[in-house]
């Protein structure tokens, strides 16, 4: 996998969306903390300490992602492809957002947070093509 070659555009993309990331995980364990609460799916848990702990949870992971992005080269594919399945994953607290009407982020209208759900798929599509992710599945897939 470390020999997926990334482009210099690529690699700044790929810094660019580590520095969202270590962003976006600090936000979760300081000033945006009761605005990543309102992302928990009200189905997974609606205690509110288990609710924090999987905030904080997702923001040290969130910083991980950030981190390997901007400084794990040798690693730069699989964080990528990781990372992709870590937005699938967070995906249903956005759903969860719409369905419920929950205002957070700015998104309090029901417009507003329909149109994020499409940019979860952008997400993935950046973690794949800034990290050589995408060649490396499209690679894999030929082979097979």
């Amino acid at each position: 996998m470390n020999q997926i070659k990334t482009t210099t555009t690529q690699n700044i993309f790929r810094v660019l969306l580590g520095a969202a990331m270590l962003y976006a995980g600090i936000g979760h364990m300081t000033f945006r903390r009761i605005a990543f609460q309102a992302q928990v799916p009200t189905w997974l848990t609606t205690d509110e300490a288990f609710v924090d702990f999987v905030v904080l949870a997702s923001g040290v992971v969130e910083i991980l992602f950030g981190l390997l992005m901007i400084y794990g080269r040798n690693f730069k594919v699989q964080t990528g492809i990781a990372l992709a399945v870590f937005y699938i994953l967070i995906f249903p607290g956005n759903i969860n957002q719409y369905v419920n009407g929950i205002d957070s982020f700015g998104l309090n209208t029901d417009n507003k947070r329909l149109i994020r759900l499409f940019f979860q798929p952008l997400l993935v599509l950046w973690a794949l093509r800034s990290s050589g992710g995408w060649k490396y599945l499209m690679e894999r897939k030929r082979t097979k």
